[in-house]
């Protein structure tokens, strides 16, 4: 009993200092994180923040009408709405409002709001974020 509670100690000693511990698993626990595997994939998917977050939006003729501000996804968990700032200056006085994805069409890296104007964006009605 006396050697097995000495090997104990020294194991954890030994582990302690290595910096290498080791929590078995336990039972309803998950491991919290990725591997090395899976962040090398999601490393080649796309990211919402570069690729369309604050990204401008244009009309059919090219002019810049606004700006994606924030994407909305559903209770479902699908990608419902964007969120497109219009007017204002460094967010003051802006009018957000929001718009179906599947209603912007990508050209290149551009966002397309075909039919769309400033002023029509304007008149829809203002997006407020529910307070929670």
């Amino acid at each position: 009993m006396k050697t097995n509670l000495i090997a104990a100690v020294m194991t954890g000693t030994v582990l302690s200092l290595s910096g290498m511990a080791y929590a078995a698993p336990m039972a309803g626990y998950e491991t919290v994180g990725v591997s090395v595997a899976d962040t090398q994939v999601a490393a080649m998917g796309w990211s919402a923040e570069k690729q369309i977050l604050h990204k401008a939006v244009y009309n059919d003729d090219h002019k810049k009408i606004g700006v994606i501000e924030d994407i909305i996804i559903s209770p479902e968990k699908s990608l419902s709405y964007a969120v497109v700032g219009v007017g204002g200056f460094l967010g003051m006085d802006r009018h957000d409002v929001l718009i179906p994805f599947n209603h912007f069409r990508s050209e290149g890296s551009k966002y397309l709001l075909p039919g769309a104007t400033k002023p029509m964006l304007k008149s829809l009605p203002e997006f407020k974020y529910n307070k929670k």
